[in-house]
């Protein structure tokens, strides 16, 4: 999570979003810089209204959100190649020796196996009764749109490196659970329709 106090700005780390990229072009510019502990540093909007919002306003400061959400299938493919890294060999969150179908099915079960427990990006950006939600939620494959943004809002030029890039794996989808995943995730898929 970025703060960009003076520009009245907080860009959330939505996982496999290439946050940690922003992080890291834009943490001189930012006031705070949440890396630690992941919950915080990941902290989705019901943890953001919940922590962090009250002591903004304490000093006086109502600050806008900003979120990118990947395509969820993208998303998932991400997420999928990640949890292919060696470190994770033998623990229960490798996806090591399975399908991306296979690991596609799991997720859009009810209860999902630990390799399948990911999250939701829509339930991350979702808008909290108290009317505190995503006011800028862009689409990672809109990365000049993002750009643009940033670089108004902040004022300045930002060069963006590659980070935390996941090893390239066969992401081929089968027709059933293409379908299944439209069924099951709706709202993440109706949330990246909705970002620009």
């Amino acid at each position: 999570m970025l703060v960009f106090w003076k520009a009245r700005l907080v860009m959330l780390a939505v996982p496999k979003t290439g946050t940690s990229a922003y992080a890291r072009a834009l943490a001189p510019l930012a006031s705070m810089v949440v890396s630690d502990p992941p919950e915080l540093k990941h902290a989705p909007v019901y943890r953001y209204n919940r922590f962090f919002r009250p002591m903004f306003e304490k000093v006086g400061g109502e600050m806008e959100l900003l979120a990118v959400i990947r395509e969820p299938v993208d998303w998932l493919g991400s997420w999928y190649r990640y949890r292919q890294r060696d470190f994770l060999e033998g623990k229960p969150t490798s996806t090591r020796g399975l399908s991306f179908d296979q690991f596609c099915e799991a997720y859009a079960r009810g209860e999902r196996p630990p390799f399948a427990n990911v999250g939701s990006q829509a339930k991350f950006v979702e808008p909290r009764p108290n009317g505190i939600s995503v006011r800028h939620l862009f689409r990672y494959e809109n990365q000049a749109g993002l750009l643009a943004f940033l670089e108004e809002r902040l004022g300045t030029t930002i060069d963006l490196p590659r980070e935390n890039v996941s090893p390239r794996r066969d992401l081929s989808l089968s027709p059933e659970i293409a379908t299944k995943l439209r069924r099951k995730c709706a709202a993440d898929f109706e949330t990246w329709e909705r970002a620009t």
